[in-house]
């Protein structure tokens, strides 16, 4: 009987040490893996703003062939639908056209409002297709 209970404490529990290296690798890969996460959580939100960036692009361009001009172009007289720019995070408010003259314009996606997330960035993108960047502004 002395024998089976001596096998017992020896095999049926783990030491102090052997669960403070199972926390400390916990802890490395936690430290490794939610700025990733973070970081690609971010990219996905953006780019929805950049597909619906691209969908007013095109109704900029039908309405250039219309008018040849883009002075005078607004978010309200485009030929966007009300819900083409609805999105999980980027509402149809959050587009704007910052910059509209007779031969070039600005497009405006973010940042998003219905995230709840601090620092979002906004993007932004001319008519030529150029990114002029992304940036951050607190919300």
């Amino acid at each position: 009987m002395k024998k089976f209970v001596r096998q017992t404490r020896r095999t049926g529990a783990f030491t102090l040490v052997e669960l403070m290296i199972v926390v400390t690798i916990v802890a490395i890969l936690a430290l490794i893996a939610i700025p990733l996460y973070s970081a690609n959580t971010t990219s996905s939100i953006m780019a929805e703003g950049i597909a619906g960036a691209g969908t007013i692009r095109t109704a900029l361009r039908v309405y250039y062939s219309q008018n040849g001009t883009y002075t005078g172009a607004t978010m309200n007289n485009l030929e966007i639908g009300s819900t083409d720019l609805q999105g999980k995070y980027f509402a149809q408010t959050d587009y704007t056209l910052p910059t509209v003259t007779s031969s070039t314009y600005v497009i405006q996606a973010g940042p998003p409002s219905l995230t709840t997330r601090p620092n979002m960035p906004y993007y932004q993108i001319n008519q030529l297709g150029s990114e002029l960047g992304t940036y951050y502004s607190n919300q």
